[in-house]
């Protein structure tokens, strides 16, 4: 609960609409998409400006208040919770596409603008934005920048930071910054632009987000292929890749992930194979033609018990919104579901099953996996109830023990969620406390009184 004073001068610099401070209200700001955790804050504020955010942190740092950004609240890490209550600042009433430029090949926008939004405008205009998380429908381009968010297409085209090209931010201080701009390359100074992105909310404010596009491809070819056991779809995988081909998209899904898709999409999933990959080429049509006999030689070659080509764009649209959709389908099946982001180095990805399944076993847990296979980065999902405090000690114990493997064969603790309130511990682990240290004085350089998103990625805050 803030002081009525507070409450007055927000509403004075921002509109009474844009405060909320009622106990009921705030509740539902204090979550994101991951279980367990929820710190309600104590007021939020939607600003519709650059200048209104500069005022509303101004308020919040002259009364001590701790400042969280949000966006559409779909992080898998806690990032957007406010572990220390204090203000929340929801950007995504900040939702205005400012300029397409189709000279220069870039986009401008607000930071809340809708991702798949944002995708649909510059299409409409012949462009092609790629970053596609699976959350595209719903998360925000300043959120996809705090955690440099992935997707299905990343293997061939890489991640939101690959697109970023300028970012208008507001610095805990108060200070406006912009970094970077519309020129292909810029060597001048420090590149802050490249620092805040996956900085996650603790370094500064994104109020704008000029994005790099790209023309779009010409052609693509859809295909699913199954398999009778799991380490053959890893290896797959491999083959594909050592065979020189860079498919836009090489997911997979388990036999459990299958069946909860299935359930909820109703396409003919078979419920019986042990995994899937959905793959998908594109470019020029002589090159989809080609890399399209290329990746089905190595499939046969593999022993894949079945290989489906999508026979239009509709068909391929569908396979992809069910894979899209994977953990919504298991979220149905199960009072919660805790999703991990491991990503290994391709050569370990049958390794990373086998653990996986092992350790399932060990711990006594319905474990569903899916993920973006031609980068490595798996999301091992745990069906559980976090109302039933044995079963999550055992879901924390099964992730604990995945990482010591997956760092120890010279993975990440996190491909695209990010570290936020969930993983602080597993990211001591892997940069070691020299790592934290460095990192630690970056964020006192920027935030020297520590009010800008406390509680996240340091283990000791």
């Amino acid at each position: 609960m803030v002081a009525k004073n507070i409450l007055n001068r927000l509403c004075l610099k921002l509109g009474k609409e844009n405060v909320i401070s009622e106990k009921e209200d705030l509740l539902v700001l204090g979550y994101d998409a991951t279980p367990g955790l929820h710190h309600a804050p104590d007021v939020v504020v939607y600003p519709t400006s650059t200048e209104e955010v500069q005022a509303a942190m101004q308020i919040a740092r002259e009364e001590k208040l701790p400042i969280t950004p949000r966006g559409s609240g779909s992080g898998l890490a806690g990032g957007s919770i406010p572990a220390h209550g204090g203000m929340v600042l929801c950007l995504n009433r900040m939702d205005k596409i400012l300029e397409i430029d189709a000279e220069n090949l870039t986009v401008t926008a607000e930071t809340g603008v809708i991702t798949l939004n944002l995708a649909n405008a510059v299409a409409e205009k012949g462009l092609y934005y790629p970053p596609d998380p699976a959350s595209q429908k719903i998360s925000t381009i300043g959120g996809n920048v705090m955690e440099d968010a992935g997707g299905l297409r990343c293997l061939k085209y890489g991640v939101t930071g690959d697109y970023v090209m300028a970012l208008k931010c507001v610095l805990p201080d108060g200070s406006i910054i912009t970094t970077g701009g519309k020129s292909v390359k810029d060597v001048a100074g420090y590149s802050f632009k490249d620092l805040l992105i996956s900085s996650e909310g603790t370094l500064a404010i994104i109020t704008e987000v000029t994005m790099r596009l790209i023309p779009p491809p010409q052609a693509k070819q859809t295909m699913l292929a199954y398999f009778d056991k799991i380490e053959t779809a890893g290896k797959a995988v491999s083959e594909i890749i050592a065979a020189k081909i860079i498919p836009s998209t090489m997911e997979i899904m388990d036999k459990t992930t299958i069946n909860c898709v299935e359930d909820y999409v109703k396409i003919g999933l078979p419920r019986e194979t042990a995994a899937l990959l959905l793959i998908e080429v594109d470019g020029h049509p002589a090159v989809v033609a080609e890399e399209s006999d290329g990746v089905q030689r190595v499939l046969k070659e593999v022993n894949a018990t079945e290989i489906h080509i999508a026979a239009n764009d509709e068909e391929a649209l569908e396979l992809a919104t069910a894979r899209r959709m994977a953990l919504s389908a298991m979220a149905r099946v199960s009072p919660s579901t805790l999703m991990e982001d491991a990503t290994v180095p391709r050569s370990h990805m049958a390794q990373t099953f086998a653990e996986i399944q092992r350790l399932a076993k060990k711990y006594d847990l319905t474990v569903g996996t899916f993920g973006h296979a031609g980068d490595g980065n798996l999301h091992p999902t745990v069906l559980c109830d976090e109302r039933d405090a044995d079963q999550m000690k055992r879901a924390h114990a099964f992730f604990d023990d995945l990482y010591t493997k997956v760092l120890e064969w010279g993975g990440t603790v996190s491909g695209e969620h990010g570290i936020g309130m969930a993983k602080k511990d597993y990211l001591a682990r892997q940069i070691g406390s020299g790592g934290v240290e460095v990192m630690k004085r970056i964020k006192k350089a920027f935030d020297p009184e520590g009010i800008l998103n406390p509680g996240k990625i340091f283990a000791d805050d």
